[in-house]
């Protein structure tokens, strides 16, 4: 009989991960006590992902406040500064936020509307548009928001972000004006210097400030983009992907770290016999509907993955075919055409073809960290390395 399961994703535990530690041979020791209690019957093409969380722990990759201050005053000068298109976070920009302000003499905070760049609402789309107000065009002051939208807090968290980044910045000892804006050139009559804290549109933001004028442009990507004072640091991305530790501390997103997925491939395979896939994950770039959140506040989904992890899926739909080429089938007959069709795949792509329309055009590391996110959680679950197999299977796999 064929085997019945497709896709399984498993958490497996790990021990708290402290920098310094050999991250390659915990993972690989995690695995192999998942294998030896009967947990996991290891196979070629399984996948191995840790988060990456534990990789920039093991990596002690952390900035305190302090060294942000320094990088931000070594760069702007320590004057005005407008901070604009910061995402709404405590975890993710709230602490970077204080050492920002800690580097300047005044900050022009000018936040995005209705939302943040991952989906966190400040104002609600029916009452922007009963007051006819047009997010391309108008640019807000404090008082005109407060006036038209009054004190709105984040559904999920509580907190009036735009009274907490203002109170923050205070406490922090430097003065705070807040505008609401979606043209990065809008934050220009303020001040010419100009941190853009974007994520995902950053390059964009840099090219229309500089061609309008901008004086000093630098991206969260560069700051703490070298050590200060021997702290850590990230020259590929900076503050981007980075998250609270402490009060006066931040974990950075992980450093290069293509030789720990390979490292740990070669464990497993001296482990197991088996080729297993390894990679590193982030956020899953996923949005949920509801609360309109899209969880990609780090740079890119995984920064680091073996090779037989690239592309994108190359399937067929099969509900397509059921529904057309194999319209008049049923049953058994209808299995065996469809599994044939499968199997006569020859590897070139099938982008184009009606038969793979609605299959999801994602790279393959995007849709496995989506499956890892959502697998091993943000909380206690204490799983923070992922095993999944049946990832590349098919409907005639046995």
């Amino acid at each position: 009989m064929s085997r019945m399961l497709g896709t399984v994703s498993m958490g497996v535990r790990a021990p708290i991960i402290r920098e310094g530690d050999d991250l390659a041979q915990i993972v690989a020791d995690s695995i192999g006590q998942a294998i030896n209690e009967g947990s996991i019957i290891p196979r070629d093409r399984d996948v191995v992902a840790m988060t990456e969380a534990i990789v920039a722990r093991a990596q002690g990759n952390y900035v305190k406040v302090s060294d942000i201050a320094q990088d931000v005053r070594n760069k702007f000068g320590g004057g005005t500064v407008g901070v604009i298109f910061p995402i709404l976070s405590r975890n993710r920009f709230a602490i970077c936020l204080r050492g920002i302000a800690m580097g300047c003499k005044k900050v022009v905070l000018m936040l995005s509307y209705p939302s943040d760049e991952v989906g966190n609402h400040l104002i609600d789309w029916d009452m922007m548009d009963a007051h006819q107000v047009d997010p391309y065009r108008d640019v807000l002051s404090e008082e005109k928001y407060r006036e038209l939208f009054g004190y709105n807090k984040h559904s999920f968290t509580g907190v009036d972000y735009v009274e907490y980044y203002g109170n923050l910045i205070r406490e922090c000892g430097a003065e705070a004006e807040i505008v609401f804006a979606n043209d990065p050139r809008a934050i220009l009559p303020y001040t010419k210097n100009v941190l853009n804290c974007d994520i995902h549109t950053r390059a964009r933001t840099k090219r229309l400030l500089k061609a309008a004028g901008a004086e000093k442009v630098f991206g969260l990507d560069e700051i703490m983009n070298a050590p200060i004072n021997g702290s850590g640091y990230n020259v590929r991305f900076g503050l981007l992907g980075s998250n609270k530790a402490t009060e006066d501390s931040v974990k950075l997103f992980p450093r290069e770290c293509q030789d720990l997925v390979e490292d740990v491939q070669a464990k497993l395979l001296a482990l197991t016999g088996k080729h297993v896939e390894v990679m590193v994950y982030g956020d899953g770039a996923f949005k949920d509907p509801v609360g309109k959140i899209w969880e990609l506040a780090d740079p890119v989904v995984s920064p680091a993955y073996t090779p037989g992890l690239e592309g994108t899926p190359n399937e067929l739909k099969l509900k397509y075919l059921a529904d057309n080429d194999y319209a008049s089938l049923s049953g058994e007959a209808l299995r065996d055409a469809i599994k044939n069709a499968i199997q006569q795949k020859d590897g070139s792509s099938l982008v184009g073809q009606m038969a793979a329309q609605g299959t999801t055009p994602r790279r393959i590391t995007d849709l496995i960290g989506s499956l890892c996110d959502l697998t091993s959680g943000s909380g206690d679950k204490g799983t923070p390395i992922v095993y999944i197999q049946g990832y590349f299977d098919n409907y005639t796999t046995d």
